[in-house]
């Protein structure tokens, strides 16, 4: 039996008003009239590390949590995202994630496998990452890959630090990630732009958190920073107005064509001021910000529907806005039957308001109660 909606539908050609149709699928999209809604592909997320408390790295549980956390936010698919840590520490974390993968919940985002944020980063540029940063350990890397699909991998160019990495290793280990079909990202580094330039040429196809914890843009040290406003196909971006002044989101969004929102969140999204944990650090959130006791901001408490509004408040319309936030992430991973609204998609839908609040979440055509977010 199918549902309608009523309001404005963002599609892949712009925004319809009308009916929106759907059973698990999307059934049909009627022009016509419309009340105030506004309608948005179910927002993915392809970096999280916890929410409503939990944190990816204590476990199954844990995932689980997060993921029914940001559903009631209007997120219907994720990474789970692990920390740097000891590789016993990592090889945990993906266990967890693998089993909840295994046992997917109907009321909460749907977990796509993981997103490897270190160990293979740089020591010299962890932001808030503990500070176990390896070197390009082959056999540990095909270790983690049998544990559970990682689809997304930060590297650092330099990772490890002790000496210049030999291309042919380089290059190896950016193929080992690539044959199993993860996506390599550069991120957590110092490098220069012309280190940067090589990574890209090697099979890198896109960074980790535009702007931060990478050397950054100047005029004649271009940096990472630099290379991926000239060289990257893809990219990330935490839009909390924290973490990257809006002047510098929309240079992003201007050079980088597969630029997508993230929310970094952490433990302490969705959950009132305090102390959290963060793989092996802890963390505080006040307002809108998590950070370490330096200071030094530790992921974020953001969701994908404040994301979405903010993206709009910076000068997005709302179909870029929903592309940034679903329909590129859903590309950049290959998955066809999600991140747009069309006929025959999964009807996995974000309702706003005019004020753009959000109102109703459904993912494959039933609801995601939002009562408690």
């Amino acid at each position: 039996m199918s549902e309608t909606l009523s309001g404005r539908i963002v599609t892949e050609t712009g925004v319809v008003k009308g009916t929106l149709r759907f059973g698990a699928l999307i059934d049909a999209i009627e022009p016509g009239p419309a009340d105030g809604a506004i309608i948005v592909p179910g927002f993915i997320d392809l970096h999280v590390h916890g929410g409503g408390g939990a944190d990816v790295m204590d476990g199954v549980d844990a995932v689980r949590t997060m993921a029914r956390m940001h559903g009631r936010h209007g997120t219907t698919s994720l990474l789970a995202t692990t920390m740097t840590a000891p590789p016993d520490e990592v090889i945990a974390a993906l266990t967890g994630i693998a089993e909840a993968m295994a046992d997917a919940e109907r009321d909460a985002a749907d977990i796509l496998g993981a997103h490897l944020e270190g160990p293979f980063i740089s020591p010299n540029k962890l932001g808030a990452q503990p500070p176990a940063a390896l070197g390009p350990d082959l056999a540990l890397l095909r270790r983690l890959l049998d544990i559970c699909p990682i689809k997304v991998a930060t590297v650092a160019p330099d990772m490890g630090a002790d000496a210049p990495i030999e291309p042919a290793l380089m290059s190896a280990f950016f193929r080992t990630l690539t044959d199993r079909s993860a996506r390599v990202q550069l991120g957590h580094s110092p490098c220069s732009y012309e280190t940067a330039v090589d990574a890209f040429a090697k099979g890198a196809t896109g960074v980790t958190h535009l702007f931060n914890a990478m050397s950054a843009l100047h005029h004649r040290s271009p940096g990472l920073a630099g290379a991926a406003l000239a060289h990257a196909e893809h990219g990330e971006l935490i839009p909390d107005l924290l973490h990257v002044h809006p002047g510098a989101m929309r240079v992003g969004l201007r050079a980088i064509p597969g630029l997508y929102a993230i929310s970094d969140a952490t433990a302490a999204a969705g959950m009132p001021d305090g102390d959290y944990r963060l793989g092996r650090h802890t963390v505080r959130k006040c307002d809108n910000g998590v950070r370490l006791a330096d200071g030094t901001l530790a992921g974020s408490a953001l969701t994908m529907d404040r994301a979405f509004a903010n993206l709009v408040e910076i000068g997005l319309d709302i179909a870029d806005a929903a592309r940034r936030t679903s329909t590129i992430a859903a590309d950049y991973l290959g998955l066809g039957d999600r991140g747009r609204i069309a006929p025959g998609r999964r009807a996995d839908l974000a309702v706003f308001d005019g004020d753009l609040t959000l109102q109703r979440v459904y993912k494959e055509g039933r609801p995601i109660d939002v009562r408690d977010a």
